[in-house]
């Protein structure tokens, strides 16, 4: 549950003490966003661009599974946490893969859509965080802290129209999902990913491995 920050006195150990013992809440964060959503504003009006967007956001269907999980959206860029006790208890995407599997169909779906001009395209970030905190310092909001969550944004400078971009340790946690239920990874969109790119990532103190998957 989410833990509200708030602390009035600027040199309160209150809340170095509170801050200590506040549990770290390990799972996946993504950032998904609309590309060319500034663009189409200034060379369409509101009832173009506005039907594109909403068509674009209606298709993305796990956002609808996942309502409790959509944090905060930034213009047309949405980040979404799912806590791994989450994900467990979900019906539809109850582990790493099937959430890879989805996010990759949907963004498929708007691509190859048979109706031309209907949508705008995704690119997506995805990576597995261990070090986050469920805590807001605005009451009445949820919201995820710590530097997995800081890295998860910075993999959206990799990321283009219908491509998704994948940590490493994110990557892990699939791999560790195919044998577990004896699963070929030319039987999924894995089929599709790259090979392993390194990035030093601007205030990261170490690179970064992630891969691609170009839809």
């Amino acid at each position: 549950m989410v833990k509200f920050i708030h602390f009035r006195n600027p040199v309160s150990t209150e809340i170095e003490e509170t801050l200590k013992n506040i549990p770290k809440c390990p799972g996946v964060c993504f950032f998904i966003d609309i590309i060319n959503s500034t663009d189409i504003k200034y060379k369409t009006r509101l009832w173009e661009w506005g039907k594109k967007l909403n068509n674009t956001f209606n298709f993305i269907s796990f956002l609808n599974d996942l309502p409790d999980n959509v944090v905060k959206g930034i213009g047309d860029e949405l980040m979404l946490y799912i806590p791994d006790s989450d994900l467990k208890a979900k019906s539809a995407y109850n582990n790493y893969l099937s959430l890879i599997e989805e996010i990759y169909a949907t963004i498929d779906n708007i691509k190859n859509y048979p109706i031309p001009d209907v949508f705008l395209s995704c690119k997506v970030g995805i990576h597995y965080c261990t070090e986050v905190y469920n805590i807001t310092f605005f009451e009445g909001a949820n919201d995820y802290y710590g530097r997995d969550i800081d890295l998860a944004a910075r993999l959206m400078s990799k990321a283009k129209a219908n491509r998704i971009v994948l940590s490493e340790p994110f990557h892990a946690k699939i791999q560790n999902d195919l044998l577990v239920h004896d699963i070929s990874r030319e039987d999924t969109c894995l089929k599709h990913l790259s090979g392993k790119y390194i990035e030093d990532f601007k205030g990261v103190p170490h690179p970064t491995e992630y891969r691609i998957i170009d839809v």
